[in-house]
């Protein structure tokens, strides 16, 4: 599922990367994207974040091509 950058959200690219187990280039580019786009990100964003990185560190969650 491609999602262009007006019509995502941070949640919402974050759950569709825990649903799918993998998180491609594209989506690593999208959400770097979105959060520099911000001037200031919330709680619940950096709890999201934190909960990416700790799943890629425990091997849940797969970087593909």
């Amino acid at each position: 599922m491609l999602m262009t950058e007006p019509s995502v959200s941070v949640e919402r690219l974050v759950n569709q990367i825990f649903c799918s187990r993998k998180i491609t280039r594209n989506d690593q580019r999208l959400l770097m994207s979105l959060l520099l786009s911000k001037d200031a990100l919330t709680s619940e964003e950096h709890s999201y974040i934190d909960q990416v990185f700790e799943r890629l560190r425990r091997g849940l969650i797969h970087v593909v091509e």
